[in-house]
């Protein structure tokens, strides 16, 4: 008899938690739903207009040679020439770097051409197997310049000294994050007037922020002057222009509705 009332008991006990359990899962969910369903977002922009402090400059430097050591030879005269020139600038060795070197055969179907006394071809050349006829050594490097005053005579000076392929020459922000901050304040701030204006209009109060969404977009895209291109070369005297870069931000706050 004692048996049967303890399993009748532990059986009692067992249905109490697990309609417990029950009901604490629905009420959850009903929490949930209600956070998710009885809400309204609002939408804020920020836009900072910020100029750069650093001048990005990739160049490399082309040499060709019959030999791959001639051209690898020749190829570190040229370097080492080119960076005294940028040290002597005060430019941090921090702030250069090399970005790539390559060795590449140079191949050739056609013999060399013969004339004759008369200086006439003597035959034309004719296609055969290629073969290795010299090498070509590219070695690129990236320079940062902070001081713009300098920007335009540093370029000119990296051709002088025997620079033949320059690249790309952009301006940025070197601590981006800070100016992303200060335009997600705005947007934030922005996002939180709309909420403050329209809680009135649309008749409902507003609870705590339940989601946050944000987009940034703008950095990067230089509005100064840049060129670039395939062994393009700048004149002399070239005016290069940093100008502004623009930062914006959009963030979408969710609210929860009382």
């Amino acid at each position: 008899m004692e048996t049967q009332k303890t399993i009748v008991y532990w059986l009692i006990a067992g249905l109490i938690v697990v309609l417990a359990v029950f009901l604490l899962v629905i009420i959850n969910q009903k929490l949930n739903t209600a956070t998710t369903t009885n809400t309204v977002s609002f939408s804020g922009q920020g836009k900072v207009f910020a100029k750069p402090d650093v001048a990005t400059i990739e160049f490399g430097i082309l040499t060709e040679a019959t030999t791959s050591k001639e051209a690898q030879d020749a190829n570190s005269k040229k370097s080492q020439k080119v960076t005294d020139f940028i040290k002597k600038q005060n430019i941090d060795e921090k702030d250069i770097k090399t970005t790539y070197y390559n060795i590449y055969p140079k191949y050739s179907s056609y013999p060399p051409v013969i004339y004759d006394e008369r200086q006439v071809q003597a035959y034309p050349p004719v296609p055969s197997e290629p073969k290795i006829v010299g090498y070509q050594v590219t070695q690129g490097f990236q320079v940062k310049v902070r001081d713009f005053d300098k920007l335009s005579g540093i370029v000119d000076g990296l051709v002088a000294n025997g620079v033949n392929n320059v690249n790309n020459l952009g301006f940025s922000i070197e601590d981006p994050e800070k100016v992303r901050s200060e335009a997600r304040t705005l947007a934030i701030a922005d996002a939180k007037k709309k909420a403050d204006e329209l809680k009135g209009k649309i008749g409902i109060k507003l609870g705590k922020i339940v989601n946050f969404y944000e987009d940034i977009y703008g950095y990067g895209l230089d509005r100064g002057g840049g060129y670039g291109g395939v062994q393009t070369l700048p004149a002399k005297g070239l005016s290069l222009l940093p100008g502004e870069n623009e930062i914006t931000v959009n963030v979408t706050l969710t609210y929860q509705i009382k």
